[in-house]
């Protein structure tokens, strides 16, 4: 299922009386293994998915930027001349539309001269479920800079894009998000994943092969909401960076598993666990590069595993839920599952055979229900290409 570019389009004339210059679509996305690495400068592997956010963008005769939306009915309304990212961060300007905003505030600083371009309207849809950990941020954003960068003919490329969604969040939404979600949007590749070196920025497409092997990715959105702006994923940054200093080093990337011993010496017991996960999460992610490209994709499910226990017991961001949907879906049949995006609710990730896929979700299932919990959301989702140009 993915959202309609045409309707989208529809939306944005019934908005505005007029139709749009063009549609542009930024898919959400799903980390297959490497969680919080990288606002580390390590290592990740997230792929697009085919849920998507539709931005409809129409220029102005003046320097007014509107944005409006399917899930909203007030318009968000400012002038180009402005935009800062205190008044962003200060949430004087209402809820989401922040984040189209911030893209606009950042690709000033990224170097585009906005002093002579027009305003725009632009109207948002999206079927990337909010609060599930399937970057449903970074899907709107990476569609409002692709769409900038075509209307206003900026000529910026992908990872300066990238880059100017997560200043977007960092500084005017206020999340301390690394740049893994926006460069997932962005490069994404059908049947493939983005290797990322979250340091030097380096990717690399990936090629999963779930298509081959009859694998798909199993989606269990808990529908325990999580927000990167509260104080939890905050706090784990601010472990990390604790860490690094400790050890002597400028980021954990700088350490790897032979540094384990050292760090247990030095660090009090809930650093050294922090800094654990960190070192083992991007050594399982260049594990599991190594393994897809030896052996494929049956093959990675010890390290999509280990991946949750680790989250689980040393970083602590696993809630009940997420535990109890990886533990089901293990027992029915997944060759590996973790949860997967911040952290504190959203959904866990199964890679099972597409024949499971049906009896997996319906354990699933009953397993919240038995537990007294709230109903899950399950589906599958496909490795998808990146932002770009629909209509």
């Amino acid at each position: 299922m993915t959202t309609s570019p045409r309707s989208t389009a529809d939306s944005f004339a019934a908005r505005y009386g007029r139709a749009p210059d063009g549609v542009w679509q930024g898919p959400g996305r799903v980390n297959l293994i490497g969680e919080h690495t990288d606002y580390n400068d390590g290592f990740v592997l997230p792929f697009a998915i085919d849920r998507t956010t539709a931005v409809a963008v129409g220029a102005r005769d003046d320097r007014t930027v509107r944005v409006s939306s399917d899930f909203a009915d007030a318009v968000a309304t400012v002038r180009l001349d402005d935009l800062d990212a205190p008044q962003l961060a200060a949430g004087t300007l209402s809820g989401w539309s922040a984040y189209p905003f911030g893209v606009v505030w950042a690709l000033r600083h990224f170097g585009a001269d906005l002093s002579s371009v027009p305003g725009f309207d632009a109207h948002v849809a999206s079927d990337v479920p909010t609060g599930a950990g399937l970057s449903s941020s970074a899907a709107l954003m990476c569609a409002i800079a692709v769409s900038l960068n075509d209307e206003w003919q900026l000529g910026f490329d992908a990872q300066t894009l990238a880059r100017v969604g997560q200043l977007a969040e960092n500084k005017a939404v206020g999340a301390p998000t690394g740049i893994m979600d926006e460069s997932a949007s962005l490069f994404g590749r059908r049947d493939a994943a983005v290797f990322l070196d979250c340091r030097s920025l380096d990717s690399e497409v990936i090629d999963l092969g779930l298509e081959r092997a009859g694998l798909e990715i199993l989606v269990m959105n808990t529908r325990v909401d999580h927000a990167h702006a509260t104080g939890g994923y905050a706090a784990r940054r601010a472990s990390c960076e604790t860490g690094a200093k400790l050890m002597g080093v400028a980021s954990l990337r700088d350490l790897d598993v032979d540094d384990l011993a050292r760090a247990e010496r030095e660090l009090d017991d809930e650093t050294f666990r922090r800094v654990r996960h960190i070192i083992t999460e991007n050594q399982r992610v260049l594990d599991t590069v190594r393994t897809l490209r030896a052996e494929g994709p049956g093959a990675i499910g010890t390290l999509l595993n280990a991946s949750h226990v680790s989250m689980r017991d040393d970083f602590e961001i696993s809630v009940p839920e997420l535990d109890l949907a990886t533990t089901t879906a293990q027992a029915n049949g997944a060759v590996g599952a973790r949860m997967t995006g911040g952290g504190f609710g959203g959904a866990a990730v199964a890679l099972i055979s597409s024949d499971r896929v049906d009896t997996t979700a319906d354990a699933v299932m009953r397993a919240f229900a038995d537990a007294g919990f709230r109903e899950p959301e399950c589906f599958t989702v496909h490795p998808a290409d990146g932002a770009d140009r629909a209509l």
